[in-house]
């Protein structure tokens, strides 16, 4: 066992962590804590939190570091499970014991960029604030993540990602984290259609973007299908059901602009397309009460001529014709497109 100990001031703050405030050098910080950066293990569990490094950022940390007169107010903030003992003495001063088993005890929660940096320059005795935070769980270690790093600029994607893992947050973030737990469902489950295919950060090589799906699924959360699915008793297992089958549908019956293909080269699987899909959801199912593909399909077959997914022209009406790439992922072009679908299956009297 190594023991590391440091003059701390000990803040009074929350009443359920222990918190406090040290000077240590950045060789050290980096043999009591471990930067344990997001990934998915066999069975599609989160690992770890922190983002994948930024090599561009990194080197010009480097760089101003490396001269002499630098400096570096900003704090590291490392939270441990364990093995760290704050004291409190008079005046808020104290100290901090941190016992380095045969395992790393510490996390680092901010300032992962500025450490790595610093760990290439070990020839500089360098030393820089250290703020520490005492959590019970792994679940109370990374909900100090997300709040520390909500108001920070940090991709929300890998915030969302998170959101699933943890409990007890602001109500702002609940919606979010009802539907991100859905899309991993839809995105790791083996019993998914959309498996694998949506881009996030434990899943680079997707395709649809994460935060479109949280959008379909909080907005039928909201006043939709899903809502309905709630109400009667079902669990989220039958949102992602309903989604898993209908895109199922989706993929068989528009295979020739789904297939291979990326936003720029199908508004299928753009924002946009996948959006306005959304709504044609809620449509089909409360028109008549589909829930799975064989439902679905007969009535996208319906639908097929009328699309411009990856070639064309989409004719909303005579005076408002739009090339098949021109429909962007705002508000009015995902509207004018759904309706525009709607409008067409009632059309054709598919009932």
């Amino acid at each position: 066992m190594k023991t590391f100990e440091y003059n701390a001031i000990v803040p009074r703050q929350s009443k359920s962590y222990q918190v406090c405030t040290f000077c240590a050098p950045a060789s050290e910080i980096l043999q009591f804590a471990t930067i344990d950066r997001i990934s998915r293990d066999k069975k599609g569990t989160v690992k770890g939190f922190q983002r994948p490094q930024v090599s561009n950022h990194i080197q010009q940390i480097r760089d101003y570091l490396d001269k002499d007169e630098a400096i570096l107010p900003n704090a590291i903030v490392v939270a441990f499970l364990s093995d760290a003992i704050i004291d409190v003495g008079k005046q808020r001063t104290g100290s901090i014991t941190i016992n380095v088993r045969d395992h790393v005890p510490g996390f680092v929660v901010d300032g992962q960029q500025r450490l790595t940096a610093l760990s290439d320059l070990p020839e500089k005795d360098f030393e820089v604030y250290v703020s520490a935070v005492v959590c019970d769980t792994e679940e109370e270690l990374r909900k100090q993540f997300i709040l520390i790093n909500n108001t920070r600029p940090l991709p929300k994607q890998l915030i969302y990602e998170l959101l699933p893992t943890v409990s007890g947050l602001p109500h702002a973030l609940q919606s979010r984290s009802v539907a991100a737990s859905i899309v991993e469902e839809l995105n790791y489950n083996e019993e998914s259609s959309l498996k694998g295919q949506i881009k996030q950060h434990t899943n680079p090589s997707g395709v649809l973007q994460d935060t479109t799906f949280q959008k379909i699924i909080m907005s039928s959360l909201k006043d939709g299908c899903m809502r309905q699915l709630s109400e009667n008793g079902e669990n989220l297992d039958a949102c992602f059901l309903i989604l898993s089958e209908y895109f199922a549908a989706v993929q068989t019956v528009f295979c020739h602009s789904w297939v291979e293909h990326k936003p720029k080269s199908s508004r299928l699987v753009h924002s946009a397309g996948l959006i306005a899909m959304g709504y044609l959801l809620e449509f089909i199912h409360s028109t008549t009460g589909a829930t799975r593909r064989d439902d679905f399909i007969p009535v996208l077959e319906k639908l097929k001529p009328h699309t411009a997914w990856t070639s064309g022209t989409w004719v909303f009406s005579e005076d408002n014709r739009r090339p098949w790439n021109g429909l962007q992922f705002i508000p009015r072009d995902y509207m004018e497109l759904s309706q525009y679908m709607i409008r067409c299956l009632k059309k054709n009297s598919w009932q």
